[in-house]
């Protein structure tokens, strides 16, 4: 809903500058007439973030940090028992993210004048997730918000930690990655031309590694066939993405993720662990088990586990146990199902879903450590591989002019 920025003054003279939320700017002014103000100017503040335009909105995220210490302190100052807006009011101007401090004024604006914070926190979705939301929403009908905030920030600190991990070992491979394409890049642009000249000048049959290379290296001199190349490479990426973007597509790559060899069985345990993480903190914190799961399913961002967890919705409709769905979609090892079983039985659930997610944040790293391990000889094997190519390529024949002197 827009907000207008007004100056007016009320019954006593006084001048009085504020925001008001209203549909339109005739419904805005109406509104303050009715609290006896004389409007003296009035105009709509216009979005920031929306201003910029979509293709910029990237900029505009929320980091993830800012958002788990405002959680934090949040949580903190809640406790030692200051009021809420006070709260919003000093954690906007403290923090260092200015996307974060523009919603905050935005939210201390709506909770002064009479909303929930659940609710003030919704209409902001692309800073504040459903799981955020909904989790603030069982605080504030508990009376425990305080709790419910330390336990997102502890929430998100776990996932920010997993997702760093995986980022940061998958870092070394495609640098060496890109030296690699690089090195060969300018060997072939620059390098490679002078010998292929001096070969074309030759009277020798020229062995096949020396052929394919001079092949390779008047394509990437001719403008064209690169061109084209990154031509066929765009529509490919294009259609590529397409067909991703439909239901069939996104369930078959969501699939791939999960059962490519190697990187599949890592997806696999990072999708499990979020999984259960996820449901554990949003069932601890008070939200009803149908509600949180389908929290799960819209927050996993993959079609394989979103369908898992209809199929357990169903189940517990029915009035079956949450196990058995989850051992019968192949993906959760029976060690999961069975403590899920063991979590239901002893209506302890939500720890045991914390306990799986330790474990599985824990068989992360270790396969995190054994992956990096692997893939560093395999790149510089195959960079080696790739320069040496070039090396015996060009000297072969050297050995056959020498041969022939």
């Amino acid at each position: 809903m827009p907000i207008f920025v007004y100056e007016a003054k009320d019954a006593n003279g006084n001048l009085k500058r504020d925001r008001i939320e209203a549909p339109n700017l005739k419904v805005a002014t109406q509104k303050l007439q009715d609290n006896r103000y004389i409007v003296i100017n009035i105009t709509e503040k216009k979005d920031v973030a929306k201003s910029k335009g979509g293709a910029l909105s990237i900029f505009n995220k929320v980091d993830e940090q800012a958002l788990t210490v405002f959680s934090r302190q949040f949580s903190t100052m809640i406790n030692a028992g200051l009021a809420m807006v006070r709260c919003l009011d000093i954690l906007g101007e403290q923090t260092e993210d200015r996307r974060l401090q523009q919603v905050l004024i935005q939210v201390r604006q709506d909770v002064e004048g009479g909303s929930t914070l659940s609710n003030a926190l919704a209409k902001h979705q692309t800073v504040f997730s459903p799981l955020y939301i909904s989790m603030v929403k069982a605080g504030e009908m508990g009376g425990v918000l305080d709790e419910v905030l330390d336990r997102l920030a502890g929430f998100m600190e776990k996932d920010y930690s997993l997702k760093k991990k995986v980022k940061a070992a998958l870092t070394y491979p495609v640098v060496i990655l890109i030296m690699a394409i690089c090195i060969v890049v300018f060997l072939v642009t620059y390098i490679l031309p002078t010998f292929v000249t001096l070969f074309e000048g030759m009277s020798l049959t020229l062995p096949l590694p020396t052929q394919i290379l001079m092949s390779i290296t008047k394509a990437c001199q001719n403008v064209g066939v690169i061109i084209t190349i990154i031509i066929l490479f765009l529509v490919l990426s294009f259609l590529l993405n397409r067909y991703v973007q439909m239901p069939t597509g996104r369930r078959q790559y969501d699939s791939l993720k999960l059962n490519v060899p190697i990187f599949g069985l890592l997806n696999k345990k990072v999708a499990i662990s979020r999984f259960c993480r996820t449901l554990g903190t949003l069932l601890s914190s008070g939200v009803p088990i149908m509600q949180s799961l389908e929290i799960v399913g819209k927050a996993s961002g993959n079609e394989v586990i979103a369908d898992t967890v209809a199929k357990v919705r169903d189940s517990i409709r029915e009035g079956e146990s949450i196990a058995a769905p989850l051992g019968a979609s192949g993906m959760f090892p029976p060690m999961v199902t069975q403590m899920v079983a063991v979590g239901e039985e002893t209506g302890n659930l939500d720890a045991m879903l914390g306990k799986i997610a330790d474990f599985y944040d824990t068989e992360v790293d270790y396969m995190l450590s054994s992956l990096t391990s692997m893939l560093e000889p395999i790149m510089i094997v195959g960079m080696g591989g790739i320069v040496g190519f070039i090396v015996v390529s060009v000297f072969l024949p050297l050995y056959q002019l020498v041969g022939q002197m």
